[in-house]
């Protein structure tokens, strides 16, 4: 009995590498799907930029806006100092949901009551993504 337990070898070293490199293997493929689910999730972002406002009248505002993201957006409200203008017309390169394509701009035509000459403005943009997008600008007449 003493001699059996003597004889006992431990794994090879051949074998002992051979599963080290399947466990690093099994390990960076796991890692690569994981980073390659995050990237996918993270490229879909919408972001909008809000390049300018235009004042034409005391009631009259335009905003100038880009689609910076990677996918097409949904504006759902327009907001000046989180109050709703009476009428908002979405103009070049909208569709007819609200939506602007991806790498495109836009403008938002918007009537509210009366606004000051040479006050400061906070217009909003929301979208459907639950994103919030703000430009504030001092109120000036073209």
């Amino acid at each position: 009995m003493k001699k059996l337990l003597k004889s006992k070898k431990a794994l090879s070293p051949v074998v002992a590498a051979i599963i080290l490199i399947a466990v690093t293997v099994a390990v960076s493929i796991a890692v690569a799907a994981w980073m390659g689910a995050l990237t996918f999730t993270f490229m879909k972002t919408e972001e909008l930029r809000i390049t300018s406002v235009t004042f034409q009248s005391n009631t009259t505002a335009t905003i100038a806006c880009t689609n910076t993201g990677a996918d097409t957006l949904t504006v759902t409200a327009v907001t000046i100092d989180d109050a709703t203008p009476s009428i908002v017309t979405y103009g070049v390169n909208f569709a007819q949901d609200h939506s602007l394509a991806k790498g495109l701009a836009g403008t938002i035509a918007i009537t509210s009551s009366p606004l000051t000459s040479g006050a400061k403005y906070t217009f909003a943009v929301l979208t459907a993504g639950g994103n919030k997008y703000t430009y504030t600008t001092t109120a000036v007449w073209s």
